[in-house]
């Protein structure tokens, strides 16, 4: 029984510290007050009615709360898994209606399927192979099509596509149906919501002290969500041809089957669905990793992969669309106290009182101020900081950001990611087919050995010593080749050639090879071939291969051994 118990209930709730009670309520009344708009405005830019924001974030957070790794982060419906999900159902159904709503479910029940599997099958290290430059360049055009996509709400122009060409087509082609008060109500609740969180050291802390002015900002949205509906109320902007969300249905999320789809359709989702996965796993892991090492706890990456998983996997069931960690209702979430995930289940109740108590007080809310929400909120990340610092400091991380940037505004989310991979991947791998060669000597009185180009060093007539910076494999092994026959060139009367292989942790066939042919070259000029310092794993590989038993020259253990034996020669 106490093993099937430690299985079922979660560390965190059998170590749970009374202490902790009161700091978790209140962030978790915190976050849960606080999110309402902005729930309900992704619900909507995934195409959804506002309603499936509260769902979104009641079932998959209990889920997360019980399974996940992060002890305070906060999981809930976020802007690309929001966009994502209205960018790929776009061909399938009309937003907004029954069958739409089914197929955001069954979205939601493909990705956590593959991320649950990811968890079992231990992928959590695949996170490593998303370089910050695609990762922020993806998110950064996410954003700026997010932004524009909420203009639709603004000017009540029907815009629509899945690209910055086509938003912006569709605008320009029914631009006379721009609605001059809902134009009005947006813009000044957009200009309000941008200096609330981007002037708040002028608009709050000039009157307020440092924690007022925080609750100031953060209470604001909320406040002018009261304000605006009283207003619409007061004004009948609804009567005036304001689109409002009208009555939001009472009652928690039902138990529902996601729509079923045909083997073709199922095919053509789940690419998205392992995009959607993907990217899920990278921004709730980069949240949750962060605040873990800030609170001295372990990440579990695996663990991580299972707890979004099912989170989304049984989100599918209750009405649900695609959810993730959010970075701002995280950050809400510790600075309000929260120790464990019992925060997040205290939102999960505020939720429901929203669905029970709250439905019709929100129904003459205007869409134009959820679209103002989402812009608002949008601006920040677009990541202009990571793409500075990686053109000043890794030229090839920046041309990942640019193509990932580029290629969503042009080809929409999905292409746009698979271009900004695509030329990571290229540039790590031409990284890795030009490898640094150096030309090293000794420091003088040392033992150590360091590029002639950088350091005065003793060097020996007879001896060449080069280091390899790199494994070897197939895709450098010619590029090693000719750099080490130039080398060879410049130094004639060296007879003697020391490959330094501290750096080279593998050896493939191809590579090899490669250093066989190396070894015949030396030996039809009367030269010899010597290494020194195979790593173990190396030696392992190449110990009973032609290009050990063929050697003209040594294995050396070190390259100060190599240089005492061979210098005198």
């Amino acid at each position: 029984m106490t093993s099937i118990a430690a299985r079922l209930i979660p560390t965190w709730l059998r170590q749970y510290q009374l202490a902790a009670l009161p700091t978790d309520v209140i962030a978790g009344l915190v976050v849960g007050v606080l999110v309402i708009p902005q729930s309900l405005g992704y619900a909507v830019l995934a195409g959804l009615p506002p309603v499936y924001g509260l769902y979104a974030a009641i079932v998959p957070v209990i889920v997360y709360a019980w399974l996940g790794s992060s002890n305070v982060q906060a999981v809930g419906p976020v802007a690309i898994t929001a966009i994502m999900t209205a960018s790929s159902l776009l061909p399938y159904a009309e937003q907004g209606t029954e069958q739409y709503a089914l197929m955001a479910s069954l979205l939601a029940l493909m990705v956590g399927s593959l991320l649950w599997i990811a968890g079992q099958l231990k992928l959590g290290w695949i996170m490593q192979f998303i370089s910050r430059g695609v990762s922020a360049g993806f998110v950064s055009g996410a954003a700026v099509l997010i932004f524009v996509s909420q203009l639709k709400y603004l000017t009540d122009i029907p815009i629509a596509g899945s690209s910055l060409i086509g938003y912006l087509s569709t605008m320009q082609l029914y631009a006379r149906q721009l609605h001059p008060l809902t134009l009005l109500i947006g813009v000044i609740a957009f200009a309000l919501l941008v200096a609330n969180r981007y002037g708040s050291k002028w608009v709050w802390r000039t009157w307020l002290s440092s924690s007022s002015a925080k609750w100031a900002e953060r209470l604001f949205p909320l406040i002018l969500l009261g304000i605006a509906i009283l207003l619409s109320m007061a004004l009948h902007w609804d009567a005036r041809g304001v689109a409002t969300i009208g009555n939001i249905p009472q009652g928690l999320p039902r138990f529902t089957l996601p729509h079923i789809p045909d083997i073709q359709e199922a095919l053509k989702l789940l690419p998205t669905a392992g995009l959607m996965a993907l990217i899920i796993f990278v921004s709730s892991s980069s949240v949750a990793s962060t605040y873990a090492r800030l609170r001295g706890e372990k990440f579990d990456a695996n663990r991580e992969l299972t707890g979004l998983g099912l989170a989304n996997l049984s989100g599918g069931f209750f009405q649900s669309f695609a959810v993730a960690g959010g970075f701002s209702r995280t950050a809400i979430n510790v600075d309000s106290g929260a120790k464990t995930p019992l925060a997040s289940l205290m939102t999960v109740l505020v939720m429901i009182a929203a669905l029970i108590a709250f439905n019709s007080a929100l129904a003459p809310l205007p869409y134009a101020l959820l679209g103002a929400t989402i812009m608002a909120s949008i601006i920040g990340l677009i990541d202009i900081a990571t793409l500075k610092s990686a053109w000043q400091r890794d030229r090839l991380d920046g041309a990942s950001f640019i193509a990932a940037f580029v290629g969503v505004l042009i080809f929409g989310l999905n292409t746009g990611l698979v271009i900004g991979l695509m030329v990571s991947f290229a540039s790590l791998i031409w990284q890795s087919s030009q490898p640094h060669v150096a030309i090293v000597g000794q420091l003088a009185g040392t033992g150590h050995f360091r590029n002639i180009n950088r350091h005065d060093v003793v060097t020996f007539h007879n001896l060449l010593m080069l280091r390899i910076d790199e494994s070897l494999f197939f895709g450098n092994s010619e590029s090693v080749h000719r750099r080490i026959l130039n080398a060879l060139q410049q130094y004639p009367e060296a007879h003697e050639l020391i490959l330094i292989m501290a750096a080279v942790n593998h050896i493939d066939l191809t590579a090899q090879e490669m250093l066989s042919t190396l070894n015949q070259e030396l030996a039809l000029q009367n030269k010899h071939l010597h290494f020194s310092f195979i790593k173990g794993p190396v030696m392992d590989v190449i110990e009973h291969t032609p290009l050990i038993a063929e050697l003209s020259g040594q294995v050396y253990l070190s390259t100060m051994d190599a240089v005492n034996a061979l210098k005198q020669i």
